[in-house]
């Protein structure tokens, strides 16, 4: 999903996004506000920040900010998983796999997010499913190496 699509997604949830020149952090959301930093590199970065900052309006309560206790934690887990279901999810492993991806970095062109996400994602996709999750006739191997294989 390209950051051009999540300010469509974030317009249509009554989100305000700007871009400003945030020093400690990539995004933030206050209220229905979201800010994203504006030198961020890359649009697949800034679509990363924005899918996680749109998490945390969809999925989340209250100022979260200081990461000091287990209930914070566990609701910036809850965002990040939704980013992550949101820009990746299982399909779109499976979706690279059919398009031939043949590595992290195709990989993570085709869903357009950076390596540093994909690799968060897959990390706590096998936090979750363990060494491998299966969808439709597919089976998706998280570790060693990520692969996808075809049921027969």
């Amino acid at each position: 999903m390209s950051y051009e699509e999540l300010l469509k997604e974030a317009h249509n949830e009554g989100l305000i996004v700007k871009e400003k020149p945030l020093v400690s952090r990539d995004g933030l959301i206050n209220g229905k506000r979201i800010a994203i930093r504006m030198n961020i590199p890359t649009l697949a970065q800034k679509a990363c920040t924005l899918a996680e900052e749109i998490g945390h309006h969809k999925m989340t309560a209250g100022d979260i900010l200081e990461q000091s206790s287990v209930s914070d934690q566990k609701q910036e887990y809850i965002a990040r998983l939704w980013s992550y279901n949101r820009m990746i999810g299982l399909q779109g492993i499976i979706s690279g796999y059919k398009a031939n991806c043949q590595n992290r970095y195709e990989l993570a062109e085709f869903l357009n997010v950076t390596e540093e996400f994909l690799q968060e994602a897959l990390d706590c996709y096998c936090s979750k499913y363990g060494a491998f999750a299966e969808l439709d006739n597919y089976v998706i191997i998280f570790q060693p190496n990520l692969s996808v294989v075809e049921k027969l």
